[in-house]
């Protein structure tokens, strides 16, 4: 009888040690995805704002259809100070301004343990889109 014990006492402990580092496996997923999805919400909302500066004219002090303020008396987009580094990036917000797309890239706060990697999300914005492509980047 006390081997019998002792095998299942050995099997319990197998059985939580699996689901200790499956849970953990899980959780870290679930934090790069969280993360992934802050991200992609924060530059979506800045996309919408350069959105919004490009409609306006340049009288208003505007973008007058461009995002770069290459139109006459127009201003270019410029993103606000709050939204330039949030709790979900671990950089600043990298804009990169044409007349006609603004592309913005963030670099995200979580990294994959195993394989050292962060989210980066880099937003492409035009007058009608806001087009978002995830990639990793080893850090």
């Amino acid at each position: 009888m006390g081997q019998q014990q002792l095998l299942l006492i050995v099997l319990g402990v197998i059985i939580v040690g699996i689901a200790v580092v499956v849970g953990m496996n899980v959780f870290t997923a679930s934090s790069l995805s969280a993360n992934n999805d802050a991200l992609i919400s924060d530059l979506q909302t800045i996309g919408a704002m350069a959105q919004q500066h490009y409609r306006k004219p340049a009288a208003m002090g505007g973008g007058g259809n461009t995002f770069d303020g290459s139109a006459a008396n127009s201003t270019a987009f410029a993103i606000p100070p709050s939204l330039l580094q949030t709790a979900n990036m671990s950089a600043a917000v990298v804009p990169v301004a044409a007349p006609q797309t603004l592309t913005l890239t963030a670099t995200g706060t979580s990294k994959n343990a195993t394989a050292g990697v962060n989210i980066a999300v880099v937003v492409t914005v035009t007058p009608d889109n806001i087009t978002v492509t995830s990639t990793t980047v080893n850090d």
